[in-house]
Formats: structure tokens, sequence, C-alpha cells
């Protein structure tokens, strides 16, 4: 009897640490509104895009399955490739300025200066502003006929008439990298700024006391001990620049002469200006794998250690 009472009792103590902990019913109780949000905003709709994109999809009237023949068709549509290299083009442009921007920021707003928590709040502002109201800013700004700064210029006798930058490519695309510049140089700052943060302070100390000037401290230090912020500074600038959309379609309208079409706004006019919603959701599949591609890769540089890259 008292074999089989021991044997119970161990039985038992095994149903017991077999039950699930409620600490785990309690995480995933907390994780289901990021999943209702992630599979409502994310997962359904990239379902429903593949689904489409394998489809004659008008925006009214019947559709019809063609299978790969949207696909087929990027291929050849010269005006895709345009904007895939233009926004190509302006990725690495607006990256390039933006972290040349941040980072002298970052250095400056960490010093301990008097005023530095004023300073961090004045270039951290535009930041706040949506894409929208910031272009449409701008838009007003550089109007040749109302606009501040052709007032300004035509007003002090420096230009005989305003100038039109948007009429050509270059000028135009200056433009746009400098609103963005403007717009959302103030959040790599913060980036770089937690990582200069971050770095220990006796390391610091140590390399002062064996000797080692600012510039050296600076190339040995902090630039190695800053190699993950800068990658994700990177990852974030260049992911969003291939998402370009709002300051093209309200700066240039995609002019001159549709040289300023980024690749979401091709798939903006082959949706909602053709009504080619299949062709649309094939184009909007092809740059998720192009961005899937050029993440994948920046995330295996951040995996790497310093001495293997």
């Amino acid at each position: 009897m008292g074999s089989v009472a021991k044997e119970t009792t161990a039985r038992s103590d095994d149903l017991e640490l077999n039950k699930p902990e409620p600490e785990g019913w309690l995480g995933l109780l907390f994780m289901l509104p990021s999943i209702a949000f992630i599979t409502g905003l994310f997962i359904i709709p990239l379902i429903m895009t593949i689904w489409m994109s394998f489809h004659n999809w008008p925006l009214l009237g019947r559709t019809k399955f063609v299978g790969l023949a949207n696909y087929i068709e990027l291929l050849g549509d010269s005006q895709l490739w345009h904007s895939l290299g233009f926004t190509l083009l302006y990725t690495g442009l607006v990256t390039a300025a933006i972290m040349m921007v941040a980072f002298p920021l970052a250095l400056l707003v960490d010093r301990p200066l008097r005023l530095a928590g004023v300073f961090r709040t004045i270039y951290f502002m535009p930041v706040v502003i949506g894409f929208g109201a910031a272009s449409t800013l701008w838009m007003w700004l550089l109007n040749p006929d109302s606009g501040v700064f052709a007032q300004i210029l035509v007003g002090n006798g420096l230009v005989d008439k305003a100038p039109r930058p948007l009429e050509s490519f270059w000028p135009a695309l200056s433009i746009v990298i400098l609103m963005v510049v403007w717009k959302t140089a103030g959040f790599t700052m913060v980036i770089l700024l937690t990582g200069l943060q971050s770095i220990p302070g006796d390391v610091m100390e140590a390399a002062k006391i064996d000797g080692a000037n600012a510039l050296t401290r600076f190339r040995r230090i902090t630039l190695p001990l800053m190699r993950n912020s800068f990658m994700l500074a990177l990852v974030l600038n260049i992911t969003s620049s291939m998402l370009a959309f709002d300051q093209f379609f309200i700066i240039t309208q995609g002019g001159p002469e549709n040289s300023t079409i980024s690749a979401v706004f091709s798939i903006y006019l082959a949706s909602f200006s053709s009504y080619r919603l299949g062709y649309g959701s094939a184009m909007s599949f092809a740059l998720l794998v192009v961005l899937v591609a050029i993440s994948s890769i920046q995330l295996t540089f951040m995996r790497q250690r310093p001495e293997e890259s």
C-alpha cells in the first residue's frame, strides 16, 4: 500500500509540474493586442495583396485570374524600372545627407552644455510633423508667386524674378532632400545620441590615461562602439526612403517630366490612376521583396562582429 501511495503521489507531482504556469498565459494575454494588430494590419493585407497580384483586378467590375501575367509585365515596365532606379538614387543621397547632419548634432548635444536639453528638443521638433504637412509647408515656402523664399529674394533685390527650382530635376531633388533632412535628422540624432551615451565612461578614462588624444579616442573607441547604432539608423533611414511618397506626390508631383516618380508613387499611379489594382499589388509585392533583400543584407552586417567585417 505504501508503494502505491508513493507512486500516486509522484504522478500527481508530475501533473502539477506539467501544468502551464499562470505567468505564461498572462504573457500571452498581454501579447494578444499586438498579435491582433500585426495580423489585421500586416499579415491579412499581405495575403490579400499577393492574391490580388495574380488577378486582373479593376477598381470596378469583375476580377479575372491571370496567373503570373502581372509579374511578367513588370519585367518590361520601363516606368517601373526608372522609378526604382530613381528611388535607389534618392535613398543613397538622402541617407548620406541625414547621417552627415545627424551625427554632428548628436556629438553637439552630447556635450555637457547648459542648454543641451533645449537644443535636443529644438532639433527633434520637426520629427513630430507629418510628412504630408511638412511637404505642404515647403510647397508653400517655395511658391514662386506668394512663397516666403520668393518674396525675400525678390524683395531684397537679390534676384530679378522668383526662382522655380521644381522645374528642373536636380534642383527639385535637392529641395526634397533638404526638406527630408530637416524633417527626419532629429530622429536619427536621438538614435546616435543613445549610442554615444551607452559608451562606458571608464573606457574613455582609461584611454586618456594611456595618452590617447581626442581624435584617437574617436577613431578607436567611439566609432567602433557605435557600430550597432549606426547600422540601426541606416536600416531605418534606408527603409523609409525606399517607401518615399508624400514628398514627391505633394512637392514635385512627379515632375519635371515624370523624372521624380518614386517606386511607391508608381504603385499609386498604377493602382488609382490606371485603376489596375492587380498590377499595383504585383508591384507592391516586388517592392517588398527588394526591401526584404536590402534589410537582410544590412542585418547580416549588423550581426557581424567588428573583427569579422
